[in-house]
């Protein structure tokens, strides 16, 4: 048998953890250590609580709850990040979450912007796993952003990214096996699109970090109608962490409730099973995981594993021809908004020109 086909010991139910911090936005990376310190304090008063139920094995960090989004709202430049703020991995934050995920005995999921050793002046948004023992063990890089972000994407260096990684699922879609469950991770826009939890799910994924997402589309239900959707599609949990207030600057007088919180777990059938309805104040949403109640569904039914019932060849005729120009940041860094605009223009119109899509009649484009 493969290592995937092998049977496992037996996973005990504990709880799991979406942290909803405050985040205040540095402008230097010394600044981001007061971030972390009250990510910690947040998990201690939620350990607390929480265990009188079940350990808890799983927090999860939401995006921007290290560095904020300090390149997306003033527009900064991409190499000039990298010089400010962007972090190694591994570096002194992992080994801070490191100590914290020893202190609280659990696994920790967070986010970052980081460099990448084999692409000079890029950096990318990548998710990452840190063990029990402290130890980064898996690394995700996003690979859909928001319009306004900066960071590059795999399909941005693609033909560089598959001479180093290959093509198969593990250099776009990886999971880690763990003493928890399989884990995986997608960021923020990547939950828009149905693919990207699919491909983890195709890659053996039991549990899906899937952080943030601003408003009005959380509180217009965008952010819960993906998160549940994910869940259900691929039989599998979601936990989803969103940031509480946001303070965009260190020298901000006021914090800002730009997510509206509503960070939540959803189980394999679509349901939530924990969610915290509220932004503004820092706080956090639990739920209890049961990885063998997951499998054994997954192995029993016959009607919600929507995995196996996939005719794959019928669905390939959806991705013939490609839509986005790949190779964007090959040759030079990521635009800044106004630049960056046109190629999404560029893009829409694509999908117009090639009759996918049929223009209104009272058209603004030529």
């Amino acid at each position: 048998m493969t290592s995937k086909q092998q049977k496992s010991e037996r996973i005990k139910q504990y709880m799991a953890l979406a942290l909803q911090p405050v985040m205040v936005g540095p402008k230097e990376r010394s600044e981001i250590t007061r971030n972390l310190d009250h990510i910690a304090e947040l998990a201690f008063a939620a350990k607390n609580v929480t265990e009188i139920e079940l350990p808890v094995r799983l927090y999860t960090i939401p995006e921007g709850a290290l560095q904020g989004f300090t390149d997306e709202i003033f527009d900064w430049d991409h190499v000039d990040y990298i010089d400010r703020l962007a972090i190694e991995i591994p570096g002194k934050e992992t080994e801070y979450l490191g100590e914290l995920a020893r202190g609280l005995d659990a696994f920790i999921i967070a986010q970052a912007k980081v460099v990448h050793p084999e692409f000079p002046e890029r950096f990318f948004n990548c998710a990452f796993v840190i063990n029990r023992q402290g130890e980064v063990i898996h690394k995700h890089y996003k690979m859909q952003v928001f319009a306004r972000e900066h960071s590059t994407v795999p399909h941005d260096v693609w033909d560089k990214w598959i001479e180093l990684y290959g093509e198969g699922l593990d250099a776009f879609f990886p999971v880690v096996d763990t003493e928890i469950g399989r884990l995986g991770c997608i960021i923020c826009m990547e939950g828009s699109f149905p693919e990207t939890t699919r491909g983890l799910a195709m890659n053996g994924a039991e549990l899906v970090y899937r952080p943030s997402y601003p408003e009005p589309y959380v509180s217009n239900g965008m952010w819960e109608v993906q998160n549940r959707a994910r869940a259900m599609d691929n039989t599998l949990y979601m936990v989803c962490p969103n940031p509480a207030s946001y303070a965009p600057a260190v020298e901000s007088k006021f914090p800002l409730d730009m997510f509206g919180g509503k960070s939540m777990v959803v189980d394999y059938q679509g349901r939530i099973i924990g969610c915290h309805e509220s932004g503004g104040t820092a706080s956090y949403a639990g739920a209890i995981i049961n990885i063998e109640a997951l499998r054994e569904y997954r192995e029993q039914t016959l009607w919600g594993n929507f995995l196996k019932d996939l005719r794959t060849e019928q669905y390939r005729l959806i991705y013939d021809q490609p839509l986005y120009e790949k190779n964007r940041c090959l040759d030079r860094p990521p635009l800044k908004h106004t630049e960056n605009d046109k190629v999404l223009r560029a893009a829409v119109d694509r999908v117009f020109d090639r009759g996918i899509w049929k223009r209104p009649s009272r058209s603004k484009i030529n």
